[in-house]
Formats: C-alpha cells, sequence, structure tokens
C-alpha cells in the first residue's frame, strides 16, 4: 500500500480523467504510478510529455536500447514496480520474453553489440550518484562506437527519466503491499 493517498479516477481532475479513460476501459485499471502523478496536474502532464516523447515516440534510439534503459535502470535502484511495467512494456513493444530475462541478467549478459553494451554500461554510470564524475573521454568513446551526440543525449534522458519515476515509485512505496 502506497504511503500516501492516492486518488480514484473520479477524484482526478477532468484533463486527468479524459487521459486515463481510455487507459481505464482498456486494462479495467489504473497503475499506481498513474494514481501518484495525477494528485498534481502539472506533474503529471510534465511526465506524460517524457513518456511520450523519450519513450513511445519513434526516436534517434530503438524501443530496444530505451527498454533495455528502462529495465537495467529500474533494477538498479531496485524499483520492483518498474521492472514489472517495463517487463510488459517491452513486450508490447516486440521485445522477446528471452530478451527480457536478458537484460535483467545484466549487460555482460546481453547478447548485444559492444557499442549497444557500452551506450548501456554508460548509462548504468549516468544513474549513478556519482555520475559528475563522468568524463568527456567516456563520451568520446560512445561517439567513437558512431552514436551521435543526439543518442547521447537520449540515452542519458532516459536515464534521468528513470531515476526520476524509480525515485517516486520508490519513496511512496508504489506495488508494496504491506
Amino acid at each position: 500500500m502506497a504511503h500516501i493517498a492516492l486518488p480514484e479516477f473520479e477524484d482526478m481532475s477532468l484533463a486527468i480523467q479524459e487521459k486515463a479513460r481510455p487507459i481505464l476501459e482498456k486494462t479495467g485499471k489504473l497503475g499506481e504510478i498513474f494514481k501518484l502523478l495525477a494528485i498534481d496536474e502539472k506533474i503529471y502532464f510534465a511526465t506524460d510529455m517524457m513518456v511520450q516523447r523519450f519513450l513511445l515516440d519513434e526516436t534517434e534510439l530503438s524501443y530496444d536500447i530505451k527498454e533495455s534503459i528502462a529495465l537495467l535502470i529500474s533494477k538498479e535502484n531496485g524499483c520492483k514496480m518498474c521492472v514489472d511495467v517495463h517487463k510488459s512494456i517491452a513486450k508490447m513493444l516486440g521485445l522477446s520474453e528471452q530478451r527480457i530475462e536478458e537484460i535483467l541478467k545484466g549487460v555482460d549478459s546481453i547478447d548485444a553489440s559492444e557499442a549497444q553494451k557500452a551506450l548501456l554500461n554508460f548509462c548504468i554510470k549516468a544513474s549513478k550518484k556519482d555520475n559528475y564524475k563522468i568524463l568527456k573521454e567516456e563520451i568520446d568513446a560512445l561517439k567513437d562506437f558512431g552514436y551521435t551526440d543526439v543518442q547521447i543525449l537520449e540515452a542519458v534522458a532516459i536515464t534521468g527519466y528513470f531515476n526520476y519515476i524509480n525515485t517516486l515509485s520508490n519513496v511512496f512505496a508504489l506495488g508494496q503491499n504491506d
């Protein structure tokens, strides 16, 4: 049970209800993270924009890489709820069960190019408290693998998003039963 009261559909603003209604009709429920964000319309819509632009829209990075980042960072941050949610999302986006299990075992277990592994390891390092120690040479090494500035920025933005959403989930004990 969450550490704070989460609103039910009828208690959400009309603008959020409009976004929630299709989800509710399709799945029969709203996840706890959705309810938490619905407490504040500004936070909800800012977060929704990030989800749309970073994760759901076609971008410079493949869905495979984006979901790999989502799963790895959520696992690294101990966010079981986000790992479970992104296992489902990864399946919807076409990742196989085997691929998802590889990712959850860690970067070294993933059947991927050295370039992809380098990017994923970089994202894990970027997710840490001491990310201010990342050197230009580490970014240059990703460029040597062929990544563009846009792709590197996008990977770090997705990493930051998951640090943000994992923090919300963990602090408020979402997806945990008392």
